[in-house]
């Protein structure tokens, strides 16, 4: 199976840097505005997250993350070298969990607010329009981007710059093993976007690249799991070749 070479537009290298924003995929995902990454179905999480890692160009300042507990509870703790590996904030990271949507919702605007961050990444359990609103100006007015990790239940009408569906695909082949797992892949719908109505219900089958860090789209994918491989036949001994005698 082919893979594109990343030459659309918008598509970047992790820790690239551009004088200009591209209009293109991932339409400015953690460099500006505020952007809605939700579960396809329930166990998406840790997908949704990855893509958003992985998508999202490394700030100059520290990442802050905020996390509601009953998310955390379900879903695990963040692994700090996992975020290390994918997208290594140079000023490090910020993390703090709360009970309440609204305190994730305060600690978030908070932290665009201050200043003193490059990117915030709010773990909640949902929104209303006006707190997508407020959010969505607070970015605007003081240049922070924010990326909001929602579950599959969050619909409805949002302020936010865009909204994207998340789930995990099948691993790339390996190309020195073939049962083991290769690059990692997502699909992701872009659901709706105020900066490009036009993209909305594109389908992008995405791909990471483990030894530059960079995303490339994958062309041809499947809509469907591979079968699984079939386990290896016995092997009789007495069907092996007699062992040859050596002085």
């Amino acid at each position: 199976m082919e893979s594109a070479a990343l030459d659309i537009p918008g598509v970047f290298r992790l820790g690239e840097t551009r004088r200009k924003p591209d209009p293109g995929f991932p339409l400015n995902l953690g460099r500006e505005g505020v952007h809605e990454i939700c579960e396809a179905s329930h166990g998406d999480m840790a997908a949704m997250t990855g893509f958003a890692l992985a998508a999202a160009r490394p700030p100059a300042g520290a990442v802050f993350w905020v996390r509601q507990f009953g998310l955390s509870r379900e879903h695990g703790q963040l692994l700090h070298a996992g975020l290390e590996t994918v997208a290594r904030p140079p000023a490090g990271l910020l993390s703090v969990e709360t009970r309440k949507t609204s305190d994730a919702l305060w600690a978030s605007e908070e932290a665009i607010c201050s200043g003193a961050v490059g990117l915030v990444i709010a773990e909640i359990e949902g929104l209303d329009f006006t707190a997508s609103r407020r959010l969505t100006l607070a970015a605007s007015r003081h240049g922070i981007p924010l990326i909001l990790l929602l579950p599959w239940r969050r619909d409805g009408s949002s302020a936010a710059t865009a909204r994207w569906r998340v789930t995990s695909r099948p691993s790339a082949p390996n190309a020195f093993d073939a049962r083991a797992p290769g690059a990692s892949r997502w699909q992701a719908v872009l659901e709706k976007s105020r900066q490009a109505p036009q993209m909305a219900g594109h389908v992008f089958n995405i791909e990471l690249d483990h030894e530059t860090l960079s995303l490339r789209v994958v062309s041809g994918l499947a809509a469907h799991a591979p079968s699984p491989r079939a386990a290896p036949a016995d092997i009789d001994i007495r069907d092996a070749p007699p062992r040859q005698q050596t002085g």
